[in-house]
């Protein structure tokens, strides 16, 4: 029958074994980093004062991603990239018109579900808001070309699978809500255009 001494001393270890499981629990980092590279597929529509329709092409490009877990299950996700893309206009008074391009950079802010964080596939989903600037637009045949900036809403779904130590492949696809106002030399024409890309994106994470 094990003694007194025997049964305290076999109780400490085990309160010691989980006093250090509970440590090396809280050492395990908050921040994951993830790099991917990225299709940004427009879904355009667009109303056009001189009529016709707006044309947007895709963009592949990479793509940085900084998370917060805030919990096992809870994160926030910051994803940044910018692509650059060709417009045109088609069907219009004036005929086909080459709108030139623009370089579109929508920083978006996702709060995510990790729905197995510990499992060999860890599926997650995202909402959030993003707000996008046009810059170093390119009038083609225009005179003038002016993009507005705005806000706009983003869903994301996607997976990771641990490879080893610290890195996963990671997965994912977002689908964001951008529009912006277009005015055409000055004022002259008009368009009211929702971009709302298909983003495909595949890579790499590190936690940290």
């Amino acid at each position: 029958m094990p003694s007194l001494r025997s049964i305290s001393l076999l109780t400490c270890a085990a309160a010691l074994l989980a006093a250090g499981g509970a440590v090396q629990a809280e050492e395990k980092s908050p921040w994951m980093v993830r790099v991917r590279v990225i299709d940004v597929a427009p879904d355009e529509s667009s109303t056009v004062s001189i009529g016709g329709k707006a044309t947007v092409d895709s963009a592949i490009v990479p793509e940085l991603d900084i998370s917060y877990f805030w919990s096992d299950h809870v994160a926030t996700e910051l994803i940044l990239a910018t692509t650059k893309h060709n417009v045109g206009a088609v069907g219009t008074a004036l005929g086909d018109v080459d709108l030139g391009h623009t370089w579109v950079l929508p920083p978006t802010l996702l709060l995510q579900y990790h729905f197995a964080p510990d499992a060999a596939f860890r599926p997650y989903v995202g909402a959030g808001l993003n707000y996008t600037f046009f810059y170093s637009a390119d009038a083609g045949d225009l005179d003038t070309i002016d993009y507005k900036n705005g806000f706009g809403y983003a869903l994301q779904a996607g997976f990771d699978v641990p490879i080893k130590d610290n890195w996963t492949f990671n997965a994912d696809v977002k689908k964001l809500w951008l529009n912006t106002d277009v005015t055409i030399n000055d004022g002259v024409a008009t368009a009211d255009v929702d971009l709302d890309p298909w983003v495909f994106g595949v890579g790499f994470g590190y936690r940290f």
